[in-house]
């Protein structure tokens, strides 16, 4: 708590001598963000959990209540309108006390429909940045969501202040203690539920405090990439289980992912050949760098593990040129990280949001931006044997280039997949996963 205290001041003069920029350049009275507010289920009275705007949480962190605002010109000090109704259903939200409320005057909301009265009064030239374009529109914002603004801060999300940096370490710490748990509730023989629910109580987390929805796959579900399904059978034989959970720090992620086999077979080794590629790779990331060409090199690695484990037989050259790589290997070697899992600016050239395309080879490639210091990156690598992908290789010059017994005697396992997180300083990587000893 200490390291954040000693950061937040630091993170809140970046963002105000962004935010300073942005409204000169567009000239602008100011900018408001809008935490958010909850939606209601459709023919029901109730609401779908809370997710505050991101733009919003970037500033304080706020993560549980809907309808603040912050209102912000970059030299005056920042107005945090702070939801505290008088409600007798729910839990009131505490009047805020701890380290970041310095930084911020601070004004309580009792009804939404008052917040009229506590921003600007003419509006005219602020620019509404949120959700809900009919409460702006009502509240006669004159800019909302504009593209010049939207894009400069999505640009400069990408570099992370020391306060964000701790704040995600502590994300991946809560994660990796999860981790551990799941992985011994694994060897114990649970099932995915029980998984899942051994993973959520670790970190003393409820499955809305994570990130993301938890990808908790036992056998051949390692080969769905977004399996969600939490069945609550123990299976007859766990063979293999892949985890791809996170943990969320004061509206920061952590995004994790580990595959297990429960014997010493030849998908262990397998899984040790997937790990040595998420470790090159990790290491691989500098400044200056491409996060593209890191990509490409990973379909190389991995056309030499499927000829290694006798998967193919052709070589990695004719793996990787002739696309069969992206049979095992479908999605991109990782993302950007923070606020947002896949978060923002991924494919941003400049401020101005110039869009930087992915190769037409590779479409699910989530990152093209050059890599700079102080970005934050998933690296994760995969192997997988998905009926579907698999099956398109019938009737291709491709089918003949693949050994069938070996891809089936791998198939009930999965897959696997090996994800870290890692801080890019100017002169070293920072494993964040890595350094608590997850290995």
């Amino acid at each position: 708590m200490n390291d954040l205290a000693t950061t937040y001041p630091a993170h809140i003069e970046r963002l105000q001598s962004l935010t300073k920029k942005i409204v000169q350049s567009e000239r602008l009275d100011g900018l408001v963000i809008h935490s958010g507010q909850p939606m209601r289920q459709f023919l029901d009275d109730m609401y779908y959990p809370f997710k505050p705007n991101p733009q919003f949480k970037a500033w304080v962190p706020v993560i549980d209540n809907p309808h603040c605002w912050i209102v912000i010109n970059g030299e005056a000090k920042p107005k945090l309108i702070f939801y505290r109704p008088v409600d007798f259903w729910h839990k009131v939200p505490d009047e805020p006390t701890e380290y970041w409320t310095k930084e911020f005057d601070i004004v309580m909301l009792k009804n939404p429909s008052e917040v009229e009265k506590l921003l600007p009064y003419d509006r005219a030239n602020y620019a509404y940045l949120g959700e809900h374009i009919d409460v702006a529109t009502a509240l006669n914002f004159g800019h909302i969501n504009p593209d010049p603004v939207v894009n400069f801060i999505h640009y400069h999300r990408a570099y992370k202040s020391e306060y964000e940096k701790h704040c995600m370490r502590e994300a991946n710490r809560l994660a990796v203690m999860s981790h551990r748990a799941a992985e011994q509730t694994f060897l114990s023989g649970g099932s995915e539920y029980d998984i899942q629910q051994a993973y959520l109580a670790a970190s003393q987390q409820c499955e809305n405090d994570t990130p993301y929805g938890n990808i908790v796959a036992l056998n051949e579900n390692c080969a769905i990439l977004h399996y969600t399904h939490f069945s609550r059978q123990v299976p007859q034989e766990s063979r293999s289980f892949l985890i791809d959970a996170g943990a969320g720090f004061n509206g920061y992620a952590a995004d994790i992912t580990r595959t297990y086999s429960k014997e010493n077979n030849r998908f262990k080794e397998l899984i040790k050949a997937i790990d040595l590629i998420t470790v090159q790779m990790g290491n691989a990331l500098k400044p200056g760098g491409s996060y593209v060409d890191l990509h490409v090199q990973t379909h190389q690695l991995i056309g030499e593990v499927l000829r290694q484990f006798d998967i193919t037989n052709v070589s990695a050259d004719i793996a990787v040129e002739s696309g069969l790589t992206s049979v095992f290997f479908p999605h991109g070697l990782g993302h950007h990280l923070g606020l947002q899992v896949h978060d923002i600016g991924g494919f941003m050239a400049d401020e101005r949001g110039t869009h930087i395309p992915q190769p037409e080879r590779h479409p699910f490639l989530r990152t093209t931006r050059p890599i700079e210091a102080d970005q934050v990156f998933t690296i994760e690598p995969g192997l997988y044997f998905i009926d579907s992908l698999l099956g398109d290789l019938v009737g291709t010059n491709k089918h003949e280039m693949v050994n069938w017994d070996t891809v089936d005697a791998f198939r009930p396992f999965g897959g696997i997949r090996i994800e870290d997180n890692i801080i890019v300083h100017r002169e070293k990587n920072e494993n964040m996963t890595r350094d608590l000893g997850l290995e």
